[in-house]
């Protein structure tokens, strides 16, 4: 049996082959990270929007979380996640508004 066998009348195969390599490239661009991956001090300030140097200082402290990777430390995706959800107020509800 042929591709054009399995196919309804009036389907233009070319078409659906194109949507078909059209999503498949779509959902290797959309794929997770690796769970593996860790970030350096550097790159963990850049995606917090912080400097290189309050992430070394807060890892120093114990503020935020890490993992070391021999004797350098290394944030994973959750340890960033963490350190932006912990950083989360929310309004007080006796709080006072503004007239």
């Amino acid at each position: 049996m042929t591709r054009t066998d399995l196919a309804p009348p009036n389907v233009d195969l070319a078409l659906i082959e194109r949507l078909a390599a059209a999503v498949e490239s779509l959902a290797k661009l959309a794929a997770p990270t690796s769970d593996l991956q860790c970030y350096t001090p550097a790159k963990a300030a850049e995606l917090l929007g912080k400097t290189e140097n309050w992430v070394v200082e807060a890892i120093q402290d114990g503020r935020i979380p890490c993992t070391y990777i021999g004797k350098s430390p290394r944030l994973t995706a959750d340890h960033i996640r963490w350190v932006q959800n912990s950083g989360e107020r929310m309004p007080n509800k006796y709080s006072i508004r503004a007239a």
